[in-house]
């Protein structure tokens, strides 16, 4: 199981909620990816419960169509048994405005499964 490969798949589930491409069934692809304790620090310096982001990311179906999200330079940090520490760049293409941030997710091996523990994102210039 490549954790890198855990993180292009679940920003393919993001971009296609976003973008409004995945209908509203398909909700559970990105909710179940999140464990129960998940927290996000996010760019702003906030920090969010998985009920929060679940809230935040659910009503944002459709919001940004034709947005398309690259992840960049995937690397593990550490890992420690079924943990694993991830860094990345994730960058948003909306029309001509694309916007940065590299992030630090904190993730669990569980059989065939990924669970999302953290997630941490800072805005890149």
């Amino acid at each position: 199981m490549n954790p890198g490969h855990e993180v292009a798949r679940h920003h393919r589930v993001i971009e296609r909620w976003l973008s409004g491409a995945a209908d509203r069934a398909g909700f559970g692809a990105f909710a179940d990816a999140h464990a129960p304790g998940f927290t996000l620090a996010g760019p702003d310096g906030t920090v969010l419960s998985r009920g929060d982001v679940l809230t935040l990311v659910e009503a944002a179906h459709g919001t940004a169509p034709g947005l398309t999200i690259a992840i960049e330079g995937v690397r593990v940090v550490a890992e420690s048994g079924d943990l694993v520490i991830v860094a990345y760049e994730e960058w948003h293409r909306t029309g001509r405005t694309r916007q940065g941030r590299r992030a630090t997710a904190v993730l669990s091996r569980a059989q065939d499964t990924w669970r999302w523990l953290h997630l941490h994102e800072t805005w890149l210039p």
